[in-house]
């Protein structure tokens, strides 16, 4: 007898999930073209950009199917440069606003764990963004950016995460993988929980060191930045990164 794959199983598991059964949502389709059984076997790889919005939207309405759904989301975020208003998102026909904020949900989320690769940063306004949604975590995370030699961001990683009011961080921590990403220079930053953008004297001390460090390594510490939800505090900006 055949055996079943791991892949196999976990598609048929999905399957059996549940899901809408009105003839709009995934489980009206035929077994091998629905999208969630592929992408549990195959990888999110395998499927179209409509087959991925097809598997965040579930379910279409009387009248139209999740796929035609998904493929006018699709064309209207292909016009686009930015992600769009859950306001403009509602209005396509069939989407209404709680499958707007899922999509918009979606799409935030990949722009902040992905999406910074390859922008040019020019200055703290520019670097702020990149890291402004760790602003609301009740502990501190001290973040590195890795620039290549145009400052075009290679990568943003967490570093390490700290206690309420600091974080504990060593150069050799933050300076390992932009040695490894063959990075040009860094830009630092760590959110303070307090809500005060007033760097500590640990701040000014890590800052004076990672500088140091990044001399010796060739690696320069262009900023680092204290952060808020509401600003930040840029030590460039402030003549304090000497």
């Amino acid at each position: 007898m055949e055996q079943t794959s791991d892949y196999e199983t976990a598609a048929l598991r999905i399957a059996s999930d549940g899901g809408v059964r009105d003839g709009t949502g995934l489980t009206a389709l035929p077994f091998p073209d629905r999208p969630r059984e592929r992408l549990a076997a195959r990888g999110a790889g395998s499927l179209s950009d409509r087959e991925l919005l097809m598997i965040v939207l579930n379910a279409g309405i009387k009248g139209k199917d999740v796929g035609s759904i998904a493929a006018e989301v699709v064309a209207r975020l292909d016009g686009e440069q930015r992600i769009p208003e859950i306001a403009e998102l509602s209005r396509l026909p069939g989407l209404g606003v709680a499958k707007a904020c899922a999509v918009a949900a979606m799409l935030e989320f990949g722009r902040r764990r992905w999406g910074p690769c390859g922008a040019r940063i020019c200055s703290p306004s520019e670097a702020y963004p990149l890291v402004r949604h760790f602003a609301d975590r009740r502990q501190e995370r001290f973040i590195c950016l890795s620039l290549n030699g145009a400052h075009e961001v290679l990568a943003v990683r967490l570093v390490t995460m700290g206690l309420v009011n600091r974080t504990i961080v060593h150069p050799r921590e933050v300076f390992a993988d932009p040695i490894v990403d063959r990075a040009s220079a860094i830009i630092v930053a760590h959110n303070h929980p307090s809500g005060r953008l007033e760097p500590s004297a640990e701040d000014v001390e890590i800052t004076s060191r990672l500088k140091a460090t990044g001399d010796l390594l060739g690696i320069a510490l262009l900023d680092h930045l204290i952060f808020t939800e509401e600003g930040y505090f840029s030590f460039l900006q402030e003549g304090k990164l000497d």
